[in-house]
């Protein structure tokens, strides 16, 4: 079972370089603000190639979504994948009060990071 990460933990850890945000919002709302050091892969990018990326590596993985729930599930289908502890953030980015960064870096697909969904779907091809 996944577990849940608070906004005041994730807070105290951001600068650690074992822990890794991946938020899979669309595109566009990360770049209208995301999490300081966050990268964007939405479900849809979620592929093999994509868990070669750099955050695929780290220790710890943090998943942030808008609310806290789809992020749960791709944390654990990301679980089942990585050799990192995978959570995911408690209440998402709504909930997030600490350091917010804008504009778009969309880091761990290879893709141009179009074509993300709000929906929750966790349409992960692995």
């Amino acid at each position: 079972m996944v577990t849940e990460t608070t906004p005041e933990k994730l807070a105290s850890r951001l600068d650690d370089e074992d822990v890794a945000v991946v938020d899979i919002r669309d595109p566009s709302s990360y770049a209208a603000g995301h999490i300081e050091g966050a990268v964007n892969v939405p479900p849809n990018r979620l592929s093999p190639a994509a868990l070669d990326s750099p955050w695929a590596r780290a220790e710890e993985v943090v998943v942030s979504c808008y609310v806290g729930k789809s992020s749960k599930r791709v944390a654990t289908v990301l679980s089942e994948h990585l050799d990192a502890e995978v959570s995911s953030l408690r209440g998402g980015f709504d909930a997030w009060d600490g350091p917010v960064a804008d504009g778009h870096r969309n880091s761990g697909s290879g893709g141009s990071g179009n074509g993300g969904t709000a929906s929750g779907r966790t349409d992960a091809p692995f």
